[in-house]
Parts: C-alpha cells; structure tokens; sequence
C-alpha cells in the first residue's frame, strides 16, 4: 500500500501529464453527497482524511486541506502536515487559496462533475485573467488510484406507502405543479435525496444513508426520466414506478441534458454540479430551488408517526447501552471500538436496524474533543475509570432516521466541578432551545444563541452548528434547515422553521487533549398556541428518549424552570421508553429518571 506521500507525488506527475499545474480535490460525488460511497472518496484516499466535509488543493510545490471547526483537531491527527497546509473554512477556501498562491500562467484543473457552478465562478474570479480554470474529461486521482473501488451495485427497493405517507405519483403531481407555476417544462434532479424521495425508493449505494444512484428529469405533466443502473431495477421496482416513469441508463443522462435544448429547464444551482449547466446548451435555466427540497423537510403525518416510533425503539436500545456502560465502564478494560460495537449490537437486536446513521462516534477523554471522531484501530483508546465519555451515533429504520449524543461520567467517584460546570451549561443551552416558543417565519440564525448562551457568560463557545435537518429514512444531515450562526455562508440558517421538521438540538462544550461535551436530541418542529398569541407560533416537540447523565449536573446552576424540564424529560423517559426495559435495567432507568430535587 503507498504511503499518502507516495500518492501526492503520483498525483503531481499524473498533473504534469495531463499539463495542469494543480488540481482540486473536493469531499462529494457527482450529486453533491453529504455521505459518499467507497468510489468517490477521493480525498480519503490521497490525504488521509475521514471526515465528512473538506478538499485540498495540490500544486506542483506546496499543496493545501480545508477544513471548518469541526475538523480542526481531526485533520491535524490524520493528514501530514509536513504534505498538506491545514486551512480553516470559513476564514479562507479553495478559491481565495488559489488566487494567493497558483503560479502565474498556472492550469487548475477541476473535475466539474464535483462541484457547483457558484464555486467555478468564484475560482475563475480568484484566479484572474493570467491564471486559467481547466475543466477534466477523466479526473486525474482516478488516474492513479489502482485500486479504486467500483460503484455500488446493490439494487434500488420500494419504500411502501405505509412509511412515505405519500404516493410517487401525488408528489409528482406537486412537482408540476410547481414547474407549471414557473412557466417550466422540466426540472433536473440529481440529488440522491431528493430522487429516492420523490419516486418513494431506497437503496445501498452509500454508506449509512439509504439512497440508490440516480438522476431523474421530472416534467410538466408529472411524467418522470429516471436514469439509473438497469441491474438496480427490478420488475417489483419498475411495478412500484409505474407506467410514467421512464427508464434510462445511468450513463444515459448527460445525452438527455443535451437533448433539453429549446426547454425552460428548471435546476438548483446549489445542488446540481457545474457540468449539468454546462450540458444545458440552448436551454432557458430557471435557477431555483429543488422542488423536492421544501416538502421533503416537512414531514407527514405518516413520517411523524414512524419517527417517533423509531425513536422509542432506539431510545431503549440506547438505554440498555447506558445501563451495560455504567456496570463496564469502571472496570477500566472497555474500549471506544467496543463500546461503538456493543450499542449497534442493542440497536440490532430490535430486528429493524437496516444500519447506522453514520458512523459511531465513540470518544473517550481527549478523544471526545475532536468533535467528529471517528474512532479507529490506529486511534482506539480505553475507557479509563474517572473520565468523560462522549457517544454520538444513530440508527435508520424503515420508519425513520435517529441521531442522539449522550456524555457519560465514566466512575466511580464523582466527576470534577469543572466536568461539571461546563456540562451544566451545554445542558441549559440544550434546555432553552428544546423550551423556546417563536414566531412563525423565524430562521435557525436567531435560535442559536439561546443554547449557546451560558456558555459564552463562561468565556467558552462550540466551533459547529447547535442544529441540522434529518430526514425520514434518508440522510442524518438533511436540508434546508440549519440552526447556527450566520457567519460564514453556511446554508440553512436563514430558512424559517415549518411545522413538521425535524432538527437537531445539539449544544456542546470541548477541551482540547481533555474531554469533550455534547448533549444532543432530535426535536420536531410543531405549532404552538400561547395564551394570548397574537399570530402563529412554533415550538419544539424532543423526539429522542433516553436518560442524561445527572451525576453532572450542577444543580446549583439550574434555574427552577429546568429543573422541571429535566425531571419532566425523565419521566416521559420513564413512562415512554420503561416499559420496554425490564430486570436491572429497568431498576437501574428508574434511578437514571429519578427528579434532581429529590435526589441531588
């Protein structure tokens, strides 16, 4: 196996071959993909690193990886910095790097069936009229990655009616309606969510996230092109499609772009790839959203159903790790592989896992720093008695998608005030945003600060989002809602909040080559009436069910307003998620959910 050193080097001598002077690496496929599979992990492969968002840039004498605070600590432990500069996203980016520092005269070359048109434009203006922005026919990491895996072949499946709610025939008829709204004859879509939305399908084709590799042309009259391996399909799949949709190739799709021509198109410049608008020759684009995108973030009363149901089954599942965690933990032979091993396992044991959400992170002591830690052999690391213990993981089921972070206080003695402290404050930042009432129509951007608030009377804050979308067995990370700061240009902060969304609520705190701190639970957005209201108003139902550890809450911190909303929790985790645990388990969740004021 060569080293990452060994593969730089062959990328620069594939790049002198094919006359580029540099190369951009992005982490994402041709539907722009927050998960990937095994095929496009090109930045994986060439730098080293894990995680689910950045690039790099390679030139022929220094090379760069860019990465936003999530990654700090992690891009540092798996990338060469003797090989690659560490750049932080959103203080630079690719582009702006490349305006710095590509040579004068320099050929950058792009695959642009890897990135968005907006970032094409931004690098051809960072770049200047000396510099010039080469698209490839053949991406030069394929070149030289010998051993690249082949795209997935798993088959595309059903998803019934009994989990969608909503037939692929009535979201098609909203789809035109839409188009027709817009004086359009077709839409483009070629995100993977978006297409096993819509056609009410699933798949294998990556990792964790139950999506099938397609594109699709959706037009006027509800009619559909569905572009997709002809081995995927079966009779049961092309029944379920019906009479219209019609069939194509995968490779088929560049060639139905070209015969657009003389159309009102209509694409979504943030989620389309910059070589489908290139393919649009004589075509009018309407740039717009995905139509898709609205309705598949707000759930129906099917998938409301089916995510709290998922929940109270993954709740439990998480509890039993929690109570088997108590009795192991302290023994000081537990490890993060085989902590992560052990809750898939009681997720499994439900017999309706169909697989994880994403990969566990399991992060004990310094490793629960590194805010997404992907635990390894290389990196695993023992529970030691008296240490923090972060788990963030999550489980997709027919009836819905789950992510949930517990930190845990690993004994027997009990935690340090300063554990304690900053624990106290992610949970009160946790509380305020899981009790906020708000006006109809306000965005993810004016919520933030309510759980990052007795955090920064500390002095101390979180580098990522409190909040992101989740999908009904779909991505963990769905769109378009976003809770977070606005700085930065991160998408999502500014979408008002609907009924029927589901989204995170996940404050933290972490001390670098210490511990770190998250509390998360999925939450769904709902009406709200308060007395008095003048207006609509929204509010947030918590979804996830299973204990926080109070052996780290300073009580003394606490209001009288959360305390009651922390018993309150409880009980509804008692009563909810009780009756499926039984023997010690049960004895031990009944002492987990016990009020704080009755015991301290």
């Amino acid at each position: 196996m060569s080293t990452h050193a060994d593969r730089l080097t062959h990328l620069r001598a594939q790049l002198g071959a094919d006359k580029l002077d540099g190369f951009v690496i992005p982490l994402t496929d041709a539907h722009l993909s927050d998960y990937v599979g095994g095929d496009a992990k090109r930045l994986e492969w060439l730098t080293g690193f894990g995680g689910s968002a950045g690039s790099a840039v390679v030139l022929a004498d220094k090379a760069a990886i860019f990465v936003d605070g999530r990654y700090t600590l992690q891009v540092r432990e798996q990338v060469d910095g003797a090989l690659y500069s560490y750049e932080n996203v959103p203080a630079t980016s690719t582009s702006a790097w490349l305006g710095e520092h590509a040579p004068a005269g320099g050929r950058i070359g792009y695959d642009p069936w890897l990135h968005t048109r907006h970032w094409v434009e931004a690098a051809r203006k960072a770049l200047g009229e000396t510099r010039t922005l080469v698209p490839v026919n053949a991406n030069p990491v394929d070149k030289i990655w010998a051993d690249q895996p082949a795209a997935s072949a798993a088959p595309a499946v059903p998803h019934d009616m009994m989990f969608a709610g909503q037939s692929s025939a009535e979201k098609r008829t909203q789809i035109a309606a839409a188009l027709k709204a817009q004086n359009c004859d077709t839409v483009v879509l070629s995100a993977l969510d978006s297409i096993a939305w819509v056609f009410n399908i699933r798949g294998a084709d990556v990792e964790r996230t139950p999506v099938v590799l397609a594109f699709a042309l959706v037009h006027a009259d509800g009619s559909a092109d569905l572009f997709i391996a002809e081995d995927k399909v079966d009779d049961a799949v092309r029944t379920h499609l019906g009479d219209n949709v019609w069939l194509h190739p995968y490779e088929g799709f560049s060639t139905a772009l070209t015969a657009l021509a003389g159309k009102r198109v209509m694409v979504d410049p943030e989620r389309a790839v910059a070589a489908i608008f290139e393919a649009l020759i004589g075509v009018d684009v309407v740039e717009a959203r995905d139509p898709c995108v609205l309705p598949k973030a707000i759930k129906n009363a099917t998938e409301i159903t089916g995510t709290k149901t998922a929940h109270h089954r993954d709740g439990a599942a998480l509890s039993r790790f929690i109570f088997w965690l108590s009795g192991e933990g302290p023994k000081g032979t537990l490890t993060e592989l085989a902590a992560a091993d052990r809750l898939e396992g009681f997720r499994k044991a439900t017999n309706q896992l169909k697989d994880l959400s994403f990969d566990t992170i399991s992060g004990s002591g310094p490793n629960g720093a590194v805010v997404h830690y992907r635990v390894s052999p290389e990196t695993n690391r023992t529970l030691p008695p008296n240490s923090m213990f972060l788990v963030d993981s999550g489980g997709q089921y027919l009836d819905g998608t789950t992510d949930v972070t517990r930190t845990v206080w690993v004994g027997p003695d009990a935690p340090p005030a300063e554990e304690r402290d900053r624990f106290t404050r992610v949970l009160k930042g946790h509380i305020a945003l899981a009790r906020a009432v708000f006006p109809s129509g306000t965005r993810g951007s004016q919520l933030d600060v309510l759980a990052r608030q007795h955090l920064w009377a500390a002095g101390v804050d979180y580098a990522h989002g409190t909040g992101h979308g989740v999908g009904s067995y779909l991505g963990v990370h769905e769109g378009p809602q976003r809770i977070a700061t606005s700085s930065g240009g991160q998408p999502g902060t500014e979408e008002p909040l609907a009924a029927g969304m589901i989204v995170s609520n996940e404050p933290g705190y972490y001390k670098t080559g210490a511990y770190g701190i998250r509390i998360e639970n999925l939450v769904l957005v709902e009406d709200r009436t308060p007395t008095g209201a003048e207006g609509d108003y929204l509010g947030f139902d918590t979804l996830t069910l299973a204990p926080i550890d109070r052996t780290l809450v300073d009580t003394s911190l606490m209001s009288r307003d959360e305390l009651r909303w922390f018993d309150g929790y409880h009980a509804r985790v008692l009563a909810e998620i009780g009756p499926q645990l039984d023997g010690d388990a049960r004895v031990w969740l009944e002492a987990a959910c016990a009020p704080l004021d009755v015991h301290p």
